[in-house]
């Protein structure tokens, strides 16, 4: 049966949640951009915020967004996906606008932020159970690459749009504009989602040929179990038996180890290179811009990556974990970055050699956690999907709240010296890959009785 004939209206599901989480993202990053200003001193306009009060303002929300992957990837087990996605789409707007009028007091940016996590945080547990249920496993580390590749489009959107709606509505009122239109955006995306959206077994744009396609790794199970898992059928699995499995905890490690590493690109970038290099607010948007851009290139390419080997005769497994340990070493480079960005030894190039360093990093980033969400789908039964998403994103904002408040103790701890505060960071962000790729090898190593 050639692609022809089988049909693509799954690849329409796929750019829905790409443009779902493009918004996610260009929301989560407004934040960023606006660090500078309200770090400002009060005598100059500015909100006279530590980086400390910063990195609180973006760990709570780190933190409150973790904690509702879990409640959120359970809730989207049991109400589907149509209306999950839409529930958590409408709270981080809502919270995204409110961000515009708390004023300059950094507790009420950190609960207003931390309710728009709890919106956020069903994103990823929708999304992934979304193309559990559209796409047959071969596929599904690419599908997930592009949708996950919306995160880098909103930070790429944020970086230009941010810094210009400062320099167009002026510092005060264009840090409110910023939360407000962004903010507003996500209700736009609504309409098509309720229009274009439908389970495959309702939707009736989808033909047979394709929702067969679609479910062929359903069929095939029913003639052996997955390498991955041994199924035994009509059982019930709790969040409790679910921790119970050493997959549950490989996912959950490398969510811990690696989730991070991106926060801390997306809220502190822009802050290194002003301090590293002295750039101005404005200068920033064009390198954070292509740092995101070519980290879209990893997430499609990290994501064809298993499928170039399952297509040569590797097993699903095999070429997984083979695919990330690739991965896993090009972060390594961000080890060389406080090598790279010293001017008194590469002059002006400097700038261009550390931001080459980030976007080696961000790029391998973004294609390991296209093929790490995907082990999920690989491991688990569908209908669990959204409640082990929601696990590992838990995980990942844990992480993610340890590495923003090391960001901003360090960063005020070495105030006169900023290169030491960000050279640890990266080292730390380095090692991440590697060693959360040997825990998962470790963990997945034998299979699992998993219960569907």
């Amino acid at each position: 049966m050639s692609k022809e004939t089988i049909g693509k209206y799954r690849w329409v599901i796929a750019t829905l949640l790409l443009f779902a989480t493009t918004i996610n993202y260009m929301d989560r990053q407004v934040i960023s951009y606006l660090k500078e200003f309200f770090s400002s001193p009060v005598a100059k306009g500015g909100f006279g915020w530590t980086n400390t009060d910063f990195g609180n303002v973006t760990s709570f929300f780190t933190l409150f967004y973790a904690g509702m992957t879990v409640f959120a990837g359970w809730f989207i087990d049991k109400i589907g996906t149509k209306l999950g996605l839409a529930l958590s789409l409408i709270v981080w707007s809502v919270f995204g606008m409110l961000n515009a009028f708390v004023g300059s007091t950094v507790a009420l940016h950190m609960m207003i932020r931390s309710l728009f996590g709890i919106g956020e945080g069903g994103n990823f547990p929708a999304s992934i159970k979304t193309v559990a249920e559209w796409f047959p496993k071969k596929e599904r580390a690419l599908a997930t690459g592009l949708f996950n590749s919306g995160s880098n489009l909103g930070a790429m959107i944020a970086a230009l749009f941010v810094p210009w709606c400062l320099l167009f509505f002026g510092n005060d009122p264009g840090w409110k504009y910023a939360f407000l239109l962004t903010g507003g955006i996500g209700f736009v995306w609504l309409f098509f989602w309720f229009a274009l959206y439908s389970s495959p077994a309702d939707c009736k744009k989808l033909s047979k040929e394709e929702f067969d396609y679609i479910h062929s790794d359903d069929i095939a199970m029913h003639v052996a179990p997955s390498e991955d898992v041994a199924v035994l059928v009509h059982e019930k699995i709790s969040w409790g038996k679910l921790l119970t499995y050493p997959q549950t905890w490989a996912f959950f490690v490398g969510k811990f180890m690696t989730d991070g590493v991106w926060w801390f690109l997306l809220f502190w970038l822009p802050d290194y290179l002003k301090k590293q290099f002295g750039f101005t607010g404005h200068q920033v948007m064009w390198p954070t811009f292509i740092v995101y851009g070519i980290a879209i290139f990893g997430s499609t390419f990290g994501g064809s990556i298993p499928l170039f080997l399952i297509n040569r005769g590797m097993t699903v497994k095999k070429a997984r974990m083979t695919s990330m340990l690739i991965i896993a070493l090009f972060p390594l480079l961000l080890l060389l970055t406080q090598y790279f960005a010293d001017k008194a030894i590469f002059g002006d190039s400097a700038v261009y050699l550390a931001v080459g360093v980030i976007c080696i990093a961000a790029a391998a980033h973004q294609a390991w956690s296209a093929n790490l969400f995907t082990t999920v789908s690989d491991m688990f039964p569908k209908r669990t999907v959204g409640s082990v998403t929601g696990i590992g994103g838990l995980a990942g904002g844990i992480g993610g709240f340890i590495v923003q408040q090391a960001a901003g103790h360090l960063t005020d701890f070495y105030k006169a010296t900023p290169q030491i505060a960000y050279g640890i960071m990266f080292a730390i962000c380095a090692m991440a890959y590697v060693i959360s790729w040997v825990i998962i090898r470790v963990l997945t190593n034998k299979p699992a009785q998993i219960l569907v």
